[in-house]
């Protein structure tokens, strides 16, 4: 297993001939940790997580609060419309400053010119769709907007909620991806809309970015919002032994971790302020698991060795911060019957995160006996997945697969799923294949 030897210490460099960035600073992980999951799998399920699934598609203990406690973020205190574009302008103002700074790191090379102008494009391509899920995200009353859980200044999350709240609902705790650098909570507006059109609540969680924090701070961020979810959805409609995590692309790095550390810290007996055996399943979507893999990797496409080991906090962490390599560690195996089921989801076109980083990743579980289940999507990129699939409208094989595990055991809800009508289409098919051919992810 390989290992990077190290002094920790913190630096900060910046040189205008290299436009390098060295930023490396020690940090321990303040993450809680859940109590057990003790789901069992019959022989015949634990065998049909054992075979990768390839898609071939045609185009508990938790902390209970004290009687008259108040919930953060409780429905019942929702802001006012001068608060939420005060605090919109306030974030506006945060992540430009935070873009500048980054963009004073990167340099102004001919990578990233050329990847800025193909994102312009990207989007401009896709703009009536965005138009639509944005209005939907401002506008609808379904949406709940800015909720606090932390006192970070990213310490916010989106609640996507279905129209009918006559029961307690299931949750999918989200954590949007972009690169560690550039997500944002927003980013999960489309999947939050097309699941509570399916009777499940969505909560999509934001957390501090590169340069604001680094990848300690992302996870401790994401487990905090976990936490918030675990104790107060109730408020909301949602059942809290019905919660699944799911992250895309750099969230399921930032999701994974927080799930292993979470596992760690259960078997080790510590106090913790949301319980594990809340969360049924783990959703990992274009997901990298292991950083000695996609340093290099990601170098190519763009983002320089400099920055991600700035963001991972310095080579000697890359291993910490490897989900693949923390549950093959032998100090973690009394802790992976604590994990609850998790299934890998990934492209094999993609080009930003291989799908191979999945296939690693459920192999490296499966060989220490988790509940694992792969499921690939022939020819599908980074963002087909994501973007392009869901705002073509009709049948979204993803979405049905993830519905299909929320929704499994509920014969009530299976039997809605098979009358639900198909989605519409948000943006002309020839918009699509173009935006698909420059996308830069």
């Amino acid at each position: 297993m390989r290992r990077s030897k190290g002094k920790a210490r913190l630096s900060l460099a910046f040189s205008t001939s290299s436009n390098r960035l060295s930023l490396i600073r020690p940090s321990a992980m303040e993450i809680d940790r859940p109590a057990t999951n003790g789901d069992g799998a019959g022989a015949a399920e634990e065998m049909d997580l054992e075979r990768p699934f390839l898609r071939r598609s045609s185009s508990g203990s938790r902390r209970r609060r004290t009687a008259g406690e108040t919930p953060l973020g409780s429905p019942s205190r929702r802001p006012s419309f001068r608060q939420e574009m005060g605090h919109a302008a306030a974030e506006t103002y945060l992540i430009t400053r935070l873009t500048l700074i980054l963009l004073r790191y990167l340099g102004v090379g001919s990578r990233w010119i050329t990847k800025f102008l193909a994102l312009g494009f990207y989007a401009l391509l896709l703009m009536p769709g965005f138009i639509q899920v944005g209005y939907y995200y401002f506008f609808s009353n379904q949406v709940r907007r800015s909720v606090i859980y932390g006192e970070q200044p990213r310490n916010r999350l989106d609640l996507y909620l279905p129209i009918n709240g006559s029961t307690p609902k299931p949750v999918v705790a989200f954590v949007t991806g972009g690169a560690w650098i550039i997500g944002y909570k927003a980013w999960g507006a489309l999947l939050g809309r097309r699941l509570a059109e399916r009777d499940v609540i969505v909560a999509c969680i934001d957390y501090r970015n590169f340069p604001q924090g680094t990848i300690s701070d992302m996870i401790k961020d994401a487990s905090q919002g976990i936490s918030f979810i675990c104790n107060n959805i109730v408020d909301y409609g949602g059942d809290p032994n019905r919660i699944h995590l799911m992250g895309q692309s750099a969230g399921a790095h930032i999701a994974a971790c927080a799930l292993v550390d979470q596992a760690l810290r259960e078997h080790q007996g510590e106090n913790t302020s949301w319980s594990m055996s809340q969360i049924k399943t783990y959703f990992g979507l274009s997901g990298g698991y292991n950083l000695f893999d996609l340093v290099d990797h990601v170098h190519r496409r763009g983002l320089y060795r400099s920055i991600f080991l700035s963001i991972m906090e310095g080579e000697q962490s890359l291993q910490r911060f490897s989900p693949e390599l923390t549950v093959q560690d032998q100090s973690f195996h009394p802790a992976i019957i604590f994990l609850p089921q998790i299934i890998l989801f990934h492209g094999t076109g993609d080009y930003s995160i291989p799908s191979t980083a999945s296939e690693n990743f459920a192999s490296a579980l499966r060989s220490v006996g988790a509940q694992v289940k792969l499921i690939l999507y022939e020819g599908k990129t980074h963002t087909d997945l994501f973007l392009q699939d869901p705002l073509r409208g009709g049948r979204d094989d993803l979405l049905e697969d993830v519905v299909a595990v929320i929704h499994a055991g509920d014969a009530v809800a299976l039997a809605k799923d098979t009358t639900a009508p198909k989605a519409r289409r948000l943006v002309p098919e020839w918009q699509l294949k173009l935006a698909r051919e420059i996308s830069p992810f």
